[in-house]
């Protein structure tokens, strides 16, 4: 039975769906409520596939807000009103101490939130402003997060716990190209997006560093579509926001979205 799922994933992503079955069928069989940590976008798709083949259980995704790309999981056994169940998300908010700009990035404070010990899962998305942070974190570690984090990146800074409403989510900002490819190949857009050479980007991707759409993916010769989000580490990210039509030389209009 596991074999015949494990073909439908990638195999780095076994240990992961392992435990995702193993919440699902203690939700099913021993009538256990799950409330997992944050999980990605691809994590959240898999335990939704999962529990969706599972006709005793159900799951709802909440990351505290409606846009969040991180989320927890609520696993439930099918009878459960699961709508009114706490997801247990807190917002920890971090102000620069003696100045009013921050001057740091998401990636500052993610590496300041691991440095206290902290695993990335217990940690939902960060929105940067200029004169603080909002952080999602479970309600767990909010508390200890609040006494212990006093520095991020050398600035020292300030924090409270604040309830849901009072979230100043950052929407994404996207920085738009106009390409004309020769095929949707994913190497081929790749290095057209950062202007690298084809050749140097195949080893990454075939050395497992690429995602598309929060799964990791080897082949370069892969056709990207419209809505498809790629990573590449190292790089960054970016978004095929639309496929439009063909040239007269036969390239293909595309459009894309690099987050910055």
């Amino acid at each position: 039975m596991k074999s015949v799922i494990y073909n439908h994933f990638h195999p780095e992503e076994k240990p992961f769906v392992d435990r995702a079955l193993e919440w699902i069928n203690r939700s099913a069989m021993q009538h256990e409520l799950k409330r997992t940590d944050f999980l990605d976008p691809r994590q959240a798709q898999i335990v939704e596939m999962l529990a969706n083949r599972h006709p005793d259980v159900q799951i709802r995704l909440d990351g505290g807000y409606r846009e969040a790309e991180r989320k927890r999981g609520l696993i439930a056994p099918d009878y459960r009103d699961v709508d009114d169940e706490p997801m247990h998300i807190a917002v920890l908010e971090a102000r620069a101490a003696g100045t009013t700009h921050l001057e740091l990035d998401h990636g500052d404070f993610l590496g300041a939130l691991l440095g206290l010990g902290i695993k990335r899962d217990r940690i939902g998305d960060i929105h940067v402003h200029e004169s603080f942070a909002h952080i999602m974190v479970t309600d767990e570690i909010a508390d200890y997060l609040n006494i212990h984090l006093r520095q991020v990146h050398r600035l020292n800074v300030l924090t409270d716990i604040l309830p849901l409403q009072q979230l100043q989510a950052v929407t994404s900002k996207l920085e738009e190209l106009s390409l004309t490819v020769a095929s949707m190949r994913l190497d081929g857009i790749v290095s057209d997006v950062y202007r690298v050479s084809r050749t140097k980007i195949v080893e990454p991707i075939r050395a497992g560093r690429c995602r598309v759409n929060w799964k990791t993916e080897e082949n370069p010769s892969e056709l990207l579509k419209e809505g498809d989000t790629i990573s590449l580490k190292g790089l960054g990210r970016f978004k095929v926001l639309e496929v439009d039509g063909v040239t007269k030389k036969g390239r293909i209009r595309v459009k894309i979205g690099k987050f910055i």
